[in-house]
């Protein structure tokens, strides 16, 4: 009869244990990032300035004065073909840059998970979003979740941002509302003026900017359709690039009549600033007398800041400035970046990203290539390809610099 009670004590000690190692089992398999969660619920912590882009992220505030919104990269997330991410010193001192209303939060948003998902995850570089208006919370809490690198907020300074002294606003209006009558695209926008002169002359001279050497342009709803299996801003740095492109295109000329005169004057001004061994023959089917509208189609575009802040960029934009034609007409910022690059760097400083899928309304451009879209995993159809088809200039640009077109081009031509 002892042995009955003697038994159920050594059931109940045994179901004890074997609770006790389930417990610390399950326990050991869930590790609590006490650290991560610390940082990700401080996102919001307002600090001092950095002295450059390693320092703790910066905004600018309704004063100009600096504050900061601290996100430090994320190692989370899975990693594309078993890749790891890569660390602070294999980067490039770069950054990605975006000009966006608050209103754009999630057309920006769609473009943020692309670049992420498709190339940023693995290296966690910055992102700089520029606006004319202080960002709200919404809109910087939104971008700061989704960037896997530190997030910078900046506000445009009102004089890169207004009319210049020298412009006759009334000629302006009656500028705008003409081109309106026409139907001419944003030909009756002031703010779409504003924005091509800020982009054209101001953006890299944004104080965040000022610490970077490379920045890469994202537009709210763009699509990026293929894995970007390298870094280009290392290519562009290693390969001693200043500009490249991945649409290019013909302008609408009535935007620009003008345009090509205040460029000829700026080179009979400044003939010492002319790259001898430059892409005249991209922008000019003769010789420079006139301009066939040629351009890289600027809402991406990667490039060296450098460059853009240098004397010779700055002279250029400068000229173009005071003949007033980003008001009295319509000029964008892709034609006055892309005839800066063709006329003042080498052919060889300029290039074309292939292998970079992208699309911005209404314009594709999906790897020339079967095997190169198999292996970056493009999810385009090839057909789309805008080019290799008549209203494109990329033809052009493997022309000049007597580079062979990707096997395939062939079957996308109209």
């Amino acid at each position: 009869m002892s042995s009955g009670p003697a038994r159920y004590m050594r059931y109940l000690l045994f179901a004890v244990m074997g609770l006790a190692v389930f417990f610390f089992i399950s326990r050991s398999s869930i590790p609590l990032d006490t650290a991560s969660l610390g940082s990700r619920l401080n996102q919001a912590t307002l600090k001092t300035p950095p002295s450059s882009p390693a320092s703790d992220s910066t905004v600018q505030n309704d004063a100009g004065s600096a504050a900061a919104v601290v996100k430090e990269p994320s190692t989370g997330g899975s990693s594309s073909a078993g890749a790891r991410p890569v660390g602070a010193e294999d980067r490039v001192n770069a950054t990605f840059v975006t000009l966006a209303r608050n209103t754009d939060v999630w057309e920006i948003a769609k473009s943020i998970r692309q670049v992420e998902d498709r190339f940023n995850r693995e290296y966690h570089y910055d992102w700089v979003f520029l606006n004319d208006k202080p960002f709200n919370d919404e809109f910087k809490k939104i971008t700061t979740a989704l960037v896997s690198g530190k997030t910078y907020y900046g506000l445009i300074p009102e004089e890169h941002w207004s009319y210049p002294e020298w412009i006759d606003q009334d000629k302006a209006k009656k500028v705008r509302e003409e081109m309106g009558r026409r139907k001419i695209i944003y030909g009756d926008s002031e703010s779409y003026r504003h924005m091509c002169r800020y982009e054209s002359g101001f953006f890299f001279r944004h104080p965040l900017m000022l610490n970077y050497e490379y920045y890469w342009r994202v537009e709210p709803s763009i699509e990026l359709y293929c894995d970007i299996s390298f870094d280009p801003f290392k290519y562009m740095k290693e390969n001693k690039k200043k500009y490249s492109f991945v649409l290019s295109l013909y302008e609408y000329y009535d935007t620009i009549p003008t345009l090509w005169d205040s460029v000829k004057k700026f080179v009979a001004n400044h003939p010492e600033h002319i790259a001898e061994d430059n892409s005249m023959g991209f922008l000019s089917d003769d010789g420079g007398k006139t301009y066939n509208k040629c351009h890289f189609w600027s809402n991406f575009e990667i490039g060296s800041l450098e460059w853009l802040r240098s004397k010779e960029y700055i002279d250029y934009f400068s000229s173009l400035d005071q003949d007033g034609g980003f008001f009295y007409e319509r000029w964008g910022d892709a034609p006055v970046h892309s005839i800066a690059a063709g006329l003042m760097l080498k052919k060889e400083e300029i290039h074309f990203f292939n292998e970079i899928a992208y699309y911005h309304v209404p314009f594709t451009h999906c790897p020339t290539g079967e095997q190169t879209r198999l292996d970056l995993k493009c999810s385009c159809n090839p057909k789309d390809n805008f080019d290799w088809k008549g209203y494109s200039c990329t033809s052009r640009y493997f022309h000049i610099n007597d580079i062979q077109k990707p096997d395939g081009y062939q079957d996308e031509q109209d």
